[in-house]
């Protein structure tokens, strides 16, 4: 449902012809049956920017309207007024409003209402406006982007696009998440033998290679939650997340994001090895030795850390950082904290 902009008749006619004529040039459309050209128009429009909005409360509604109050110079007649939707916005919490498309529009009423959106959220003095387009609504996308709005991010059901309105303040609108998420999983039995995989696909695919299994955390999943799933699919072990050893962060890696690695601890639960046949080529218990003893270790620092850290972890009684749920102002789904729970003592 749109809210309601009242837009005064006499104005219309300052800005063209007829009503229809400044409906046409809101849809970009050139005016019929009027011999202003569009310096005239865009003159006319900047004269209209003095026009202030107010808010009235109609008993017989439960949204408010947004009416134009024109100012001295324009007359006013009422008789024969039309009127422009207000696209339907959420306050944020930093000074801007968020909408969300959730009806279809064609282009042109959509673009009417935005511009009579921006209009107020502009005498608002509002700051970051965020637009979420939902992927059967992608027809609008034009629209948005003719009145100054860029891409913020996209997901497979949506597109967000946003728009900073003050032109004398720093943009502050927060950049797209910069960071993938990755686990790498050790795994290491009675034994002393750590789980290992050689990939199918990948930097190491045909190298003969034998490494951790590792893989990307999903979205809303946690890091405990993302190892113990990797390794289950990967290779058919089920295990229990126990503790983050260490974590690497890099730059400019997918799709010139940065990238944050953990290294976790697991203790497997069982032992029998089913390999996914999809990604992995194959998959062993391997002595830690062997498994350092890789020529690969000596051109890859990174193996070669992670290895040493899991080793002092079971040898040397390194402490890592374990998981306490905690609540957040933040969001309203539990968290974690990853924590050294050994040399804190937390009531």
């Amino acid at each position: 449902m749109l809210a309601r902009s009242v837009l005064c008749p006499r104005l219309l006619c300052y800005l063209s012809s007829s009503c229809r004529n400044l409906a046409n040039f809101c849809r970009g459309r050139p005016a019929v049956g009027s011999s202003l050209r569009v310096t005239q128009i865009e003159r006319s429009v900047r004269t209209a920017k003095a026009l202030k909005f107010r808010s009235v409360k109609q008993s017989s509604q439960t949204m408010s309207e947004a009416r134009l109050e024109p100012s001295a110079a324009l007359p006013v007649h009422f008789e024969d007024c039309r009127e422009v939707g207000l696209l339907p916005a959420t306050e944020d919490d930093y000074g801007g409003v968020i909408v969300e498309v959730t009806s279809a529009m064609s282009p042109e009423d959509f673009s009417s209402s935005l511009k009579a959106s921006l209009a107020l959220w502009r005498h608002q003095n509002k700051r970051g406006i965020w637009i979420k387009l939902p992927i059967q609504y992608s027809n609008l996308v034009h629209s948005v982007v003719q009145e100054g709005f860029w891409y913020h991010h996209a997901e497979p059901s949506y597109i967000m696009l946003v728009y900073w309105i003050p032109s004398v303040e720093h943009n502050t609108l927060p950049a797209n998440a910069s960071h993938r998420v990755g686990v790498g999983a050790f795994v290491m039995n009675d034994k002393r033998e750590i789980l290992v995989v050689q990939e199918r696909t990948g930097k190491f695919r045909g190298s003969g290679v034998w490494k951790l299994p590792t893989g990307v955390v999903d979205q809303g999943e946690d890091l405990s939650a993302g190892a113990v799933r990797e390794v289950k699919e990967e290779t058919g072990i089920d295990a229990e997340f126990l503790e983050v050893l260490a974590f690497r962060q890099s730059h400019r890696t997918f799709f010139e994001k940065s990238d944050l690695f953990f290294v976790c601890l697991l203790r497997p639960i069982t032992f029998d090895i089913n390999v996914q046949e999809s990604e992995i080529e194959a998959a062993q218990w391997m002595a830690i030795e062997e498994y350092m003893a890789q020529p690969m270790m000596m051109k890859h620092q990174l193996m070669k850390y992670i290895a040493a850290v899991g080793l002092a972890r079971h040898d040397k009684g390194y402490a890592g950082f374990t998981p306490i749920p905690v609540a957040s102002v933040f969001s309203e789904y539990e968290s974690f904290l990853y924590l050294n729970g050994r040399d804190l003592n937390v009531g």
